[in-house]
């Protein structure tokens, strides 16, 4: 009686534990607002030094970025640029294969060179639009769950 016991209580908190985590009641409704917002929205991610340029038109992201991202200097540069390589070649393939996913999301290649040093701004706000990309389009682009 006490093995079964034990192993319903070992079987509950494992659950528990892999329960998903709660997202703070604040942080979401700003993103479901940010989300569903459909004005015009353009964000302009450029490192003059590397003559790189991203313009991203979504709806909703600027405001995503100043009230839901975490701040500049969260994060370090370094992991930011691992993780944009990854997601960049991640999305690159989906455009690709545009018969098995939805060409209406992934249109458009994204030049992103590794060796190339673009400075962190570029690389937070491209990580940052990967991250309301996935939370936003209910996509998974790799092992990394978009968390904020």
């Amino acid at each position: 009686m006490s093995v079964r016991l034990l192993f319903i209580i070992s079987l509950s908190v494992l659950i528990w534990s892999c329960s998903s985590t709660r997202i703070d009641p604040v942080i979401a409704a700003k993103e479901k607002e940010a989300f569903n917002s459909s004005s015009a929205d353009t964000v302009e991610i450029s490192d003059e030094e590397s003559n790189y340029e991203i313009i991203i038109i979504e709806p909703g992201f600027n405001v995503w970025l100043q009230a839901v991202a975490r701040p500049p200097g969260y994060y370090s540069k370094t992991f930011l640029e691992n993780r944009n390589q990854f997601l960049v070649i991640e999305w690159n393939n989906r455009v690709i294969n545009n018969l098995q996913y939805d060409p209406q999301l992934y249109q458009l290649q994204i030049d992103y060179d590794p060796r190339i040093d673009y400075g962190y701004e570029v690389n937070y706000k491209l990580y940052n639009y990967f991250v309301y990309f996935q939370r936003k389009y209910n996509q998974r682009l790799g092992p990394f769950a978009a968390r904020i």
